[in-house]
Order: structure tokens, then C-alpha cells, then sequence
């Protein structure tokens, strides 16, 4: 099921998931043991985040360099299959710009279809190991709102409408990504905002943000984005701190900012940093539905415990 059908349909706020393919080693018995806690809760969906190849170079016997293909997890294709073999569950791949040619990101399309996969997170994706600035793959997108834009010139290609005897050329839902607090290279949150726009006038169907932790963020995002002119759902997304370290690369990673409150009660918890960080993301799960958001995303990050205990709290 399309999510933008499931956000229509749906008469009261659900959970839905993010997770991480796991490293080559690990077995799909493992996978779906480790995602199993997730499903008494009934998600709607799980996203299965997409990394992009990376490279390194090995040094030869005459002194040379040779560049060799990395490949550490295994593709969010198999693991959706590997979801999709067992649970009743829809799943949203990731499909990000860097490390495909256009002729590449159709090719998983058409993979995607064959699986029954019609719903997809498009995004720009992030930098390579070692670069300062987002560097387009030759041939491919360079962002987000060209990446929709190709789905939905894909979908309705001559060539597409044949194979699918006349369907719907809008047979993929696509969702997009934000940064309620702004992305960290846009000068500023209205350029960040017209951004966003872009995406959605290029065929985008609903709107996921980066985490936050307060969530007056979100509410003064929203706002903002309707004043803009954006009328799709914007799901909020959440993630619990489990470490006082995270109020520190949180921030790094992903330019956000943590409440005062937060982290001064985080800081020198200790051992209690994971359950005061599971606390107050509840906190803001309660307070997002009662306020009448669609849906609450959890960004999982490989853990379990304490979105279990939010899920029986919250939903």
C-alpha cells in the first residue's frame, strides 16, 4: 500500500520505522529476529536507509595505488525482500542521488517494481567518507528535487506506460526528506523551506523531517512550510538519546540543537542517560499526537529497547 494512501485512510496517528541494512556477516534470520520486537506494534511501514559505495586505494608492490570498491552492508533492496519474505509490512527503500547515473536509479526502479515496492524515500544522500561538500556522481542527480522529478519522467515515459500496459504512471508514492531545523548548507531556513518546495512541486507525495528534540521545532517548520505554499504531510521524526555522548555528535552530525533542559539532565547521568533520553522523546511522542500529527517516525539506529518502550507508551 502506497504510504500517501495509508496517511489518508489512517484515522488516528501510527508508528512507522527507519532502519539500517546490517554489515555483510550478519544473516536475514538475524535481520528479522532483530526487527521483530518492532511488529505487535503494527507500523504501517519501515524505511531501510540506502549508504552509498565508498572506495579505498591499496598500495601495489611497485608503489602504486589501485582504487577498490567497498561494500560494508548489504543494499536496502535485499534487505525490504528480506522484510517482505516475513511481516506483513510495507517498506520504503531509500533511493538517494550520489553513486548512480540516472540510467543506474532506473534500473533500481524497475527492480523495485518487480518486488511490489511501490513506495520510496528520495533523497540527495550524504557525503563520501572524506569529502567537505555533497560531489554528484557524473551522470546522475545532483539533487533531491531532480531525483523526483526523474522518477516521475520515468514513470511516464512512452517506453514505462508500455511495460506497464497502460497503468498508472504514478505508480511509485515518494516521499522526501527535511530539516526542521535547517540543512546545514542552506544560508538560511526560507531558502531551506523553498528548497523543500521544489521537491514537492516535482512530484513529492509527503515530507519526513530529521530528528528534533523540541518539538515547537517542528510546529514553527510546519507553519512555515504551509505559508510557503506546501500542503503534503510532514511526518515528524523522532530518535531517543541512549548516551550523553550524543549531545555531543547529534549536533555534529546532523546541525541540530538539544534543549537546555535535555542536556543539562543528560550530561552527568550516567547510566541514566538512556532512560532519561527515552523519557523525554515519549514526551514529545505524546505531545505530537495529541496535537494531530498523521504519524510518528522512528529513527531506530540499530537499537530496540527503548523504542519498544515508547511504542507501548505512545501507541
Amino acid at each position: 500500500m502506497k504510504v500517501s494512501d495509508i496517511l489518508t485512510t489512517s484515522t488516528k496517528a501510527f508508528p512507522s520505522l527507519e532502519i539500517v541494512p546490517p554489515l555483510r556477516g550478519m544473516t536475514k534470520d538475524e535481520l528479522l529476529e532483530s526487527i521483530a520486537p518492532f511488529m505487535e506494534f503494527k507500523p504501517r511501514y519501515i524505511n531501510v536507509t540506502s549508504h552509498r559505495d565508498e572506495f579505498e586505494f591499496r598500495p601495489e608492490s611497485d608503489g602504486s595505488f589501485t582504487r577498490h570498491l567497498v561494500r560494508n552492508r548489504i543494499s536496502e533492496t535485499t534487505v525490504c525482500a528480506a522484510i517482505m519474505s516475513r511481516y506483513d509490512v510495507d517498506v520504503v527503500p531509500h533511493l538517494i542521488c550520489g553513486g548512480s547515473t540516472v540510467e543506474e536509479t532506473e534500473s533500481k526502479l524497475d527492480n523495485l517494481e518487480f518486488l511490489g515496492i511501490n513506495n520510496i524515500l528520495a533523497l540527495r544522500g550524504d557525503c563520501m567518507t572524506g569529502e567537505k561538500r555533497f560531489t554528484p556522481t557524473p551522470g546522475g542527480y545532483s539533487y533531491a528535487s531532480e531525483l523526483v522529478e526523474g522518477i516521475r519522467k520515468y514513470q511516464g515515459s512512452a517506453g514505462y506506460r508500455r511495460k506497464r500496459n497502460g497503468a498508472d504512471d504514478r505508480y511509485f508514492c515518494i516521499g522526501v526528506g527535511a530539516y526542521p531545523e535547517k540543512h546545514f548548507e542552506a544560508p538560511n531556513i526560507e531558502t531551506d523551506i523553498a528548497n523543500l518546495k521544489r521537491k514537492v512541486d516535482a512530484g513529492a507525495d509527503y515530507i519526513i523531517t530529521q530528528m528534533f528534540f523540541d518539538n515547537q521545532v517542528y510546529y514553527d517548520f510546519v507553519r512555515r512550510c504551509r505559508e510557503a505554499g506546501i500542503t503534503v504531510p510532514i511526518i515528524p521524526g523522532l530518535k531517543p538519546l541512549s548516551t550523553a555522548r550524543q549531545i555531543s555528535t547529534l549536533p555534529e552530525a546532523f546541525s541540530l540543537d538539544i534543549p537546555l533542559e535535555l542536556t543539562e539532565a543528560i550530561r552527568d547521568a550516567g547510566k541514566e542517560a538512556y532512560r532519561i533520553g527515552t523519557e523525554w522523546c515519549a514526551m514529545q511522542c505524546k505531545d505530537l499526537i495529541a496535537n494531530g500529527v498523521p504519524a510518528v517516525h522512528f529513527y531506530t539506529m540499530g537499537k530496540t529497547d527503548n523504542i519498544v518502550s515508547i511504542l507501548k507508551e505512545c501507541f
